[in-house]
């Protein structure tokens, strides 16, 4: 399953899941894409079809692996992953490198396990008030799951899972 970043940063009122379905389609790729964030419905640990979240492999846009397999991102040790593979962006931009997103910081309003904090996903993601708070992971710390809080107006990377495999 691919894990592919939004082509621009975001700040907390997005239209996620409608965003990545989007770039992904125009991106030539077939599958269906939701975002990587927990939601008003959604803890972000379900979004992977629970047939896809043991036996597959999480990689990036070329194929390089970040997780063993969707559950190992939840496992309570805040989604560790391999710094030096990098995150891409559904048009092929290393989201570690690139100036386009000058904070390396990814939204997603969860727990360590992947369970939502209503305190703190930017009111399910329908705000960018400089007071209201968003749960986030600076992704220098090698963590996809890291627990900072930060205010809803800044413009950080947003994350899409590939939530179910097509052959």
């Amino acid at each position: 399953l691919h894990l592919v970043a939004l082509n621009l940063p975001f700040s907390g009122d997005m239209r996620a899941d409608f965003q990545c379905f989007q770039q992904a389609q125009l991106a030539g790729l077939t599958s269906t894409y939701r975002a990587f964030l927990s939601s008003h419905l959604q803890d972000l640990a379900t979004v992977v079809r629970k047939t896809d979240r043991y036996h597959l492999p999480i990689v990036n846009l070329k194929g390089e692996i970040l997780f063993n397999n969707w559950e190992s991102i939840f496992n309570g040790n805040g989604g560790q992953f391999n710094v030096h593979v990098p995150i891409y962006s559904f048009d092929g931009r290393n989201v570690m490198t690139d100036p386009s997103w000058p904070q390396k910081v990814i939204w997603h309003g969860s727990t360590a396990n992947g369970i939502r904090l209503v305190s703190n996903y930017c009111e399910a993601w329908h705000t960018a008030d400089v007071g209201a708070m968003g749960q986030a992971s600076p992704l220098k710390t090698g963590k996809l799951l890291d627990q900072k809080v930060y205010s809803c107006s800044n413009q950080f990377i947003v994350l899409c899972i590939e939530n179910s495999f097509v052959s």
